[in-house]
């Protein structure tokens, strides 16, 4: 007869298989073929830490790979007022010039690397009746103590340096004459254009038997070698204009600070009227000006 455990004995051995035996079924199966993972590597804050490796799909990698392209300030929301000519001193040549305007440009609040994930800053820029404004967005004026806005934009900065007091106004001396600065607008809306107008195609012949297409688009796609289908992408008529627009590296000929004007070289997409975004250039050295003491 086989000897008997203790009853102490016997109770603390079934445990100890039964919370093994409980240990391995509760088990996440993880598998390890296949195109997408289960159990794909979540990005936390907690990942981030003085003896632990900066993870290449976190935030805190992002910006590290943006720091060198992102503005130190922030940037202006001006107004579009429409084009004229200025003549350069010492070449005597007539410059094509485009005249924008600041009204009643104020910071309506800040985006933060601990709250937000990145540093930027809310400008709003005219004025509007708070009858015609969602109580969300009003609500969002008032405890901020900003009047309400016609136009909010945001604008990303390097780091908290970057970010001005809630409530300060920005005038049109916040550039400098002879500086350079990237102004992204929306292009002039053309409505539904052919492939002609929209992408410059040449057209088709007037003879060997083309009648009635001589402004159409003709063959779309391949046949039995590609695939016999319309490749993703292909130029094609649809609507034209209404795009997001960037012009970089125009300089500041003049500025006006009682009048909020700021005359920027070359022309910028957009109708008279439309709202242009202006800010530093990222392609050029950054402007030299005093710091701005958050105090104020």
């Amino acid at each position: 007869m086989s000897p008997r455990l203790s009853n102490q004995l016997a109770h603390t051995s079934s445990c100890s298989i039964w919370s093994f035996r409980h240990a391995i079924y509760r088990q996440v199966p993880v598998r390890t073929f296949g195109i997408r993972s289960l159990n794909p590597p979540k990005t936390s804050r907690f990942d981030v830490g003085p003896g632990l490796p900066v993870l290449k799909s976190s935030p805190t990698a992002a910006l590290e790979r943006k720091a060198n392209t992102l503005p130190l300030r922030t940037g202006a929301i001006a107004i579009k007022k429409g084009m004229t000519g200025m003549y350069d001193a010492k070449s005597g040549k007539r410059i094509a010039c485009t005249v924008l305007q600041l009204d009643r440009l104020e910071v309506v609040s800040h985006k933060t690397l601990q709250k937000h994930g990145y540093f930027a800053v809310q400008m709003g820029a005219g004025w509007r009746r708070a009858t015609n404004l969602t109580k969300s967005l009003l609500g969002h004026f008032s405890a901020n103590g900003v009047s309400p806005k016609r136009h909010v934009y945001e604008f990303r900065v390097k780091d908290e340096s970057g970010l001005l007091p809630v409530g300060q106004a920005v005038n049109a001396d916040w550039f400098k004459v002879g500086q350079y600065v990237d102004a992204r607008s929306n292009s002039k809306g053309k409505g539904f254009a052919g492939v002609m107008k929209r992408h410059g195609f040449g057209g088709q012949d007037r003879s060997h038997g083309v009648s009635l297409t001589h402004r159409s688009l003709g063959s779309a796609g391949p046949s039995q070698g590609g695939g016999s289908r319309v490749y993703p992408g292909k130029k094609m008529a649809g609507n034209m204009g209404n795009e997001q627009n960037t012009i970089q590296n125009l300089e500041i000929l003049q500025v006006d600070q009682v009048n909020g004007i700021v005359v920027v070289n070359g022309s910028i997409s957009g109708p008279k009227g439309c709202v242009v975004r202006i800010q530093d250039a990222l392609k050029k050295p950054w402007p030299r000006v005093a710091p701005v003491s958050k105090s104020s």
